[in-house]
Parts: C-alpha cells; sequence; structure tokens
C-alpha cells in the first residue's frame, strides 16, 4: 500500500508540529516537507525530528502551491492553523484541489461546509480528531435523537479549559451543547465558560503545570430542577498526541474516498471511525 502524500499546515505551531512529528512515524504517511503558515511567522523553516519543514506565507502562497502540485503530483492537506484563517484556507484548497482534514476550529462553519460542497475535492472537517472523544459524542448525539426532551427542566453547567493560546471556545463543547439542547435543556453557547488563565487552570482546576500549554479539559453538569439528581460528563485530555492518531486516520480514510472518485463531500470523524470498525 502506497503512504499518503501529507502537507501539514499550520506550524510552527504546537498541534500542528506534534502532528508532523507523528506523520514522520506513521507508515501510512509521506510528510511534504513543506507547510503553510500565518502572516505573523517570521522563521522560514521549521525543524520537526530532524526533518526541515520549509514554511510558506500567505503572500507566497499561490506561487509555491503550483510548483508543489508540480513536484509532488496529488496530496492531502492537513490544516491546524488559526480560527481566523479557517474558511480562507478552505477557500484556498478548493480553488487549488487540494482535497484536506480540517481539525481548526472557529470560523463560519456552514460557509466552510459550501465552500467544499461546491467545489471539486473531499474534506474531513472535524471540530475535535481524538477518536474516543469524538466516539463519546456520537453517543450523547444518540441520546439525543433517540430521547428528545429526556432532560427537560434541568439545568446544565458547562466548563472547559484549553491553553491561552487558543482563541476561541471549544468546538467540542459547542457541539455538546446542541446534544443537550435537543434532550430538553434550554442552554445557550454563549453560557459556556471558557478559562485561559494558567493561575487559574493550575491552581483552581487542578490542572499538571506540564500542561498548562498544552491541555483540553471538559465537564458537563446536569442538575434537576429539584437539585436532587445530578449528571456529570467529563473528559480531560493533557497534550495532544491523542489528535495525532486520529488525523492520521482522517487522512488515510479521506485518501480511499478520493480514489472511489468522491467529490463535493464533507466527511466526519464519525465517518472515519465506522470505517474503521471491525467487520
Amino acid at each position: 500500500m502506497k503512504s499518503v502524500k501529507t502537507m501539514i499546515n499550520g506550524m510552527p505551531g504546537n498541534v500542528a508540529a506534534i502532528i508532523a512529528t507523528h506523520a514522520l512515524r506513521d507508515p501510512r504517511i509521506t510528510l511534504l516537507p513543506h507547510s503553510l503558515t500565518g502572516p505573523e511567522i517570521e522563521a522560514d523553516r521549521q525543524d520537526i525530528s530532524g526533518t526541515v519543514i520549509a514554511l510558506i506565507q500567505p503572500v507566497d502562497r499561490d506561487e509555491k502551491i503550483d510548483d508543489l502540485i508540480k513536484m509532488h503530483g496529488d496530496f492531502i492537506c492537513v490544516d491546524f492553523t488559526h480560527p481566523s484563517a479557517v474558511n480562507d484556507n478552505a477557500d484556498f484548497y478548493c480553488q487549488h484541489g487540494l482535497p484536506f482534514v480540517m481539525g481548526t476550529t472557529g470560523g463560519d462553519r456552514d460557509r466552510l461546509i459550501q465552500t467544499v460542497d461546491h467545489s471539486t475535492i473531499s474534506a474531513v472537517i472535524a471540530p475535535n480528531m481524538a477518536k474516543q472523544i469524538v466516539g463519546f459524542q456520537a453517543m450523547m448525539e444518540y441520546a439525543a435523537n433517540s430521547f428528545p426532551g429526556i432532560f427537560n427542566g434541568y439545568a446544565l453547567t458547562v466548563r472547559e479549559s484549553h491553553q491561552a493560546g487558543k482563541a476561541d471556545t471549544s468546538g467540542t463543547a459547542k457541539a455538546m451543547v446542541s446534544y443537550f439542547r435537543r434532550m430538553g435543556v434550554d442552554f445557550s453557547p454563549d453560557a459556556i465558560e471558557m478559562e485561559r488563565d494558567p493561575t487559574v487552570q493550575r491552581e483552581k482546576w487542578g490542572i499538571p503545570e506540564a500542561y498548562l500549554s498544552g491541555h483540553g479539559w471538559h465537564t458537563y453538569r446536569l442538575t434537576s430542577p429539584d437539585n436532587t439528581v445530578v449528571f456529570e460528563f467529563q473528559h480531560n485530555v493533557n497534550g495532544r498526541d491523542i489528535y495525532a492518531e486520529g488525523t492520521m486516520d482522517a487522512v488515510c480514510y479521506l485518501d480511499r474516498q478520493l480514489k472511489t472518485g468522491e467529490t463535493g463531500r464533507v466527511f466526519t470523524m464519525i465517518d472515519v471511525l465506522k470505517a474503521r470498525r471491525p467487520t
């Protein structure tokens, strides 16, 4: 089986760099030595486990991407950049016929999906690439679809904590809120409690010092109207390694779909997980 040529964009960002490190160790993936980066990045290269990755500024990307396509042929882009760049990057990928895996949260998600729907490529788009968390979300979505209104009257609190550099509210938390709303809970996504202060995270949340710069802690607490019943769901991730394996699976899944001729299609991590189920 030939490995999938992959360009991971968003370096020297921590998530992109960690995923690139995993890509170098994954026999299913051939990591291209190039990465699209942001306009604020001054460096022109990034070392990933001894492999030098050339960083491409936005002003140069239109010119250089054509050269990369000529040099490498077909490849898949992985996007872990910045929420402010989501839609612009998707436009760029679609205009240049580059299928992509989008792990970046934020942006106009409806427009993002429409962009792919009207393009000649396909993409995997997910607010969370951690397979176990995605599976948990699928269970909650099943509950929302199967038992609408089951938590009528219950009060919900949602707390999420991420590293200080994460600009937007957790996409996973927002998705979970949508499931609880369908289960009858009156709760606005604007009420999600978002923590980005390392001091508060360490002293009040108990997040280990080593992971203040890279973590994702979430707690969803449901309380009955008379305060006699409490349900609490929690998923706490320290570090970023959990996202890398899911991302590599998403790349390989997308590659298989492309080979069947799929175009203008948005896949999710649920699609990726279902494809891995034993027969």
